[in-house]
């Protein structure tokens, strides 16, 4: 075997070591399934261990075989094995991607189909898992921020059963059987216990009926989905949190895609299906058309402050002037990504307050419709 073999041998063997090791302290595998979309965790394992291994010199098909071998999951394994197979017979990484449509995305598809024409496909790799890490990192700061506020509603709920369904009804027929005239509260919560005992259990199937048929007709209906994702944004507070979600997320899929050498007009559409928000989908897309008719993207966006701030309009305006719009935009993704991490720090801050008088108001009610009978009762013994 000659030296140059054994060089590449070496770099393989120290390449395939590296990654058991990464995979190791990561303590998960990847976990690819057909039938599914990759989760943007998953996706971003992928394209990260990829590129590390092509950046050590390890070829592409010799690359995959790594990542084959190291996968544990049956879907995943099928997968790769399919893909081997197509770039083994001269096919591209991104054709073969494009198989899966349920895994991978057209953003991913893009990237690597750019990466692979220009010769930059373990930079455009990395720029992939970069862009995957910072969305999935974003979405589980905006949903754990909501974690908090939805334990307390819960508890809240709890109690709130707790002292409806089993500490009342042992009080109620002390009430009943003297035969006086209760207070307003008190008669509010025996009418709304009496209620829960009857017909609580109805009523949960029920609401569980209603909100499967809204779900699937939200799904399905796209004009409704549309109606509530423009309603979502006009709401206070929240409202202002989605748009900067959304607008963090676009704009840097917009810009690396334009970094990736993208084409403005086909970088609007990629993003518009990378979108999930309807009316930004919507926007994008007609950005598309604004290109085609060779006018300015600022030009609109300025006429549409609703759904993009004034400064993120000028500050696209001023990157399509200096022909840095790639960087313009992926500078503002982080300044929005910023202001949604702020919120997400704050937000335990903001609504813990209201949160706590709320459940001290119901529970205090609820104890005054109890307490207040139950003096009355002593006042008349007394007297």
């Amino acid at each position: 075997m000659n030296t140059i073999s054994q060089k590449k041998l070496v770099g393989f063997a120290a390449a395939s070591s590296s990654l058991a090791n990464t995979l190791r302290r990561g303590g998960a595998s990847l976990s690819i399934a057909t039938a599914s979309r990759f989760s943007l965790r998953d996706q971003t394992l992928l394209a990260k261990r990829l590129a590390f291994l092509m950046s050590a010199n390890v070829p592409l098909v010799e690359a995959l075989h790594v990542l084959r071998e190291q996968t544990r999951s049956k879907g995943h394994a099928n997968m790769l094995d399919a893909i081997i197979k197509d770039v083994s017979e001269g096919q591209s990484l991104s054709r073969s991607f494009s198989k899966f449509p349920k895994v991978f995305g057209d953003f991913a598809i893009h990237i690597v189909r750019v990466g692979e024409s220009s010769g930059t496909l373990t930079q455009n790799l990395n720029y992939l898992s970069d862009e995957l890490k910072k969305r999935h990192t974003l979405k589980r700061k905006v949903v754990g921020a909501f974690v908090y506020p939805a334990l307390i509603s819960v508890a809240t709920l709890g109690i709130t059963a707790f002292l409806m369904l089993y500490l009342f009804p042992k009080i109620m027929p002390v009430f009943t059987s003297l035969h006086m005239k209760l207070p307003l509260s008190t008669r509010l919560v025996m009418a709304v216990s009496t209620f829960m005992r009857d017909w609580g259990l109805e009523f949960l199937v029920g609401l569980a009926m209603f909100l499967a048929v809204f779900l699937i007709v939200h799904k399905k209906s796209r004009p409704i989905r549309h109606f509530f994702d423009r309603m979502l944004l006009r709401l206070p507070m929240l409202g202002s949190v989605v748009q900067q979600f959304n607008i963090a997320n676009s704009s840097r899929t917009l810009g690396l895609l334009l970094k990736s050498g993208v084409r403005l007009g086909d970088a609007l559409s990629i993003t518009s299906d990378t979108t999930h928000n309807l009316v930004y989908k919507k926007h994008y897309m007609t950005l598309q058309g604004v290109v085609d008719r060779g006018e300015k993207i600022s030009l609109h966006m300025a006429k549409h402050t609703a759904v993009f701030p004034d400064i993120f309009g000028h500050m696209v305006a001023v990157g399509e002037k200096s022909g840095t719009l790639s960087d313009t935009l992926v500078y503002l993704s982080e300044m929005y990504e910023g202001e949604v991490d702020d919120f997400t720090k704050n937000i335990s801050t903001l609504i813990e307050p209201a949160l706590m008088v709320v459940m001290g108001l119901v529970v205090g009610f609820i104890a005054i419709s109890i307490i207040t009978p139950i003096y009355g009762i002593t006042q008349n013994l007394h007297n």
